[in-house]
């Protein structure tokens, strides 16, 4: 899985619509290979970002949990100290 696609469920304050975005376009910048689509290419890229985005919400919108949401700055705090004791 791409490292900058971030888990997006069960977070407090909710995901946005520029998160999900987000992470549609890092999604299919990984599938393509492409950072920047050319000209020839660049409309199917977007709509497969909008199409990936909308199927994400949906999804994100449509799942349960019992669990308590996460707190963001937890969250960013612990990945960053696994980040510096594996690249320390």
């Amino acid at each position: 899985m791409c490292r900058n696609i971030k888990t997006l469920f069960n977070f407090d304050p909710p995901v946005t619509d520029e998160e999900v975005r987000a992470a549609a376009l890092q999604f299919v910048r990984k599938i393509t290979g492409f950072n920047k689509p050319s000209k020839a290419n660049e409309a199917a890229f977007l709509a497969a970002v909008d199409e990936i985005a909308g199927i994400s919400s949906r999804l994100l919108h449509g799942l349960d949990t019992s669990a308590p949401p996460k707190n963001r700055e937890e969250e960013a705090a612990k990945a960053k100290a696994r980040a510096a004791e594996r690249f320390a």
